[in-house]
């Protein structure tokens, strides 16, 4: 499946605002360089900004649009939240967050900048701190590539092997957008459980959806040409995988499972523990059992989004491997109440299943009653029942955002009939559009419609 656009938008467009960190246009200032691998120089957005280039007004360039900056900087919506990335530093909520951890200034703080600017530790005479997350943030330092890539007759191969980011690559994709949307081992790239006390928000991304939000180009016939088409299915569950062999490979590193005498709460379920609590002898617990986690009541469950997704494509596209990942996730949960060094040989283990289906998703051809086929096995009986908590739920529903776009997208779905379900939709959007009013019995059943208005669509 390939497609140039998502159908459904709504929820992930405020999604984003939230879940991308604090994001508007910029101001300067110096701040100390981080550490960047490879030795090649950042040479700034400006260098993109010619109007035979990157900075035209308006869309209509030969070949590519040329207006990329321009929708780079849009103040108004979502794709311009990366430009706004380092300005929203000295808002008054980051200033508040700044004091409470005590970093100084946010918008010259090492904690702050590895993904509120581009982290670039040789940078060039034209790079500037403000311009946020800059274009070489996700494509890569350009000084190796940036004169073969509008040189006459150049080539994309030639350009990734001078340094450009291949991010029509799934994996390549996920890797680069994961270290600031989930997190990484790098100084200022991991927001911990102790941020977000102070105030930041909560982290969660969906790799397709959310770089659709991000699009600055045409998945035309010449990007196919040159690129390869973009299969928006093999996008969304390579993702799924890549976050979670992300989320268990700094679990298991010694300096990010741990903070102290306590885990890094990070990794945990955020709602498990961040429930109403009360004295009364009437009251009754919200929490559902989640059937997946074999833990004691009272133990806060690992996050298991990214699980549930994987769960539920693997049965579909990859299924002999699906009982092994079932089994080694089990396995993990049930490791992590005996002890740490547990948990960090079953995460291991966990992780080589996990980047077994990354390989299999990679190579995965989804047809269309496949994608039918994943969307009933997100909301089947050996599924649903999992969405116990808000973290996964979200991640369902723009899981079936997603999917459902790629048949429109495809022209395997008319548009006009995925819009009579928008009704469905729009009702699971709202029923995780708060977390704290978040309840899983009617997710469920909000879910559980707009699945059934979609299979209606076979």
């Amino acid at each position: 499946m390939g497609g140039s656009r998502k159908f459904f938008v709504g929820f992930g467009a405020l999604a984003f605002a939230a879940l991308a960190g604090f994001l508007l246009l910029v101001r300067p200032a110096e701040a100390p360089a981080l550490a960047q691998a490879g030795g090649a120089t950042f040479v700034g957005v400006a260098s993109c900004g010619g109007t035979t280039c990157h900075g035209r007004s308006e869309g209509d360039g030969p070949v590519v649009r040329q207006d990329e900056i321009m929708l780079w900087q849009d103040p108004s919506s979502a794709a311009g939240a990366h430009s706004r990335a380092y300005a929203v530093l000295s808002d008054p909520r980051s200033k508040v967050i700044a004091q409470r951890l005590g970093i100084g200034e946010a918008s010259s703080a090492e904690m702050c900048l590895g993904c509120h600017a581009t982290p670039a530790a040789a940078r060039g005479a034209r790079f500037q701190l403000s311009d946020g997350v800059g274009c070489e943030s996700c494509h890569g330092p350009a000084s190796g590539w940036l004169s073969s890539h509008y040189s006459v007759g150049g080539t994309h191969a030639n350009n990734v092997s001078r340094g450009l980011v291949p991010l029509e690559n799934p994996r390549a994709r996920a890797a680069v957008c994961l270290d600031c949307h989930f997190g990484s081992a790098d100084e200022g790239q991991f927001v911990t459980h102790r941020i977000m006390a102070a105030g930041h928000p909560r982290i969660s991304f969906e790799l397709d959806l959310f770089t659709t939000l991000q699009q600055h180009h045409q998945e035309d016939e010449d990007y196919h040409n040159r690129k390869g088409a973009i299969d928006s299915v093999q996008m969304w569950a390579v993702g799924q995988a890549m976050a979670l062999d992300r989320s268990l490979g700094l679990f298991t590193t010694a300096g990010r499972g741990t903070d102290g005498i306590f885990p890094e709460f990070y990794f945990f379920d955020c709602h498990s523990c961040h429930r109403r609590i009360s004295d009364e002898p009437n009251f009754r617990p919200t929490a559902v059992a989640n059937p997946s986690r074999p833990i004691p009541s009272g133990m806060p469950p690992y996050n298991d989004e990214n699980m549930i997704m994987l769960a539920a494509a693997a049965r579909v596209v990859a299924p002999d491997l699906s009982q092994r990942f079932e089994r080694d996730s089990r396995a993990f949960h049930q490791a992590l109440a005996r002890d740490r060094a547990a948990a960090v040989r079953a995460a291991g283990t966990l992780q080589e299943t996990v980047r077994a289906l990354a390989t299999a998703f990679s190579g995965a051809r989804v047809g269309r009653g496949q994608v039918f086929a994943i969307i009933d096995s997100i909301t089947s009986g050996a599924i649903s029942p999992r969405f116990t908590d808000y973290a996964g739920s979200v991640q369902a529903v723009m899981a079936t955002d997603t999917l459902l776009s790629a048949l429109v997208d495809e022209r395997q779905v008319s548009e006009s009939s995925a819009n009579d379900i928008r009704v469905d939709i729009n009702s699971a959007y709202r029923a995780v559009r708060d977390p704290n009013a978040y309840s899983p019995g009617e997710f469920r059943a909000a879910l559980g419609r707009a699945a059934a208005a979609i299979r209606r669509l076979r």
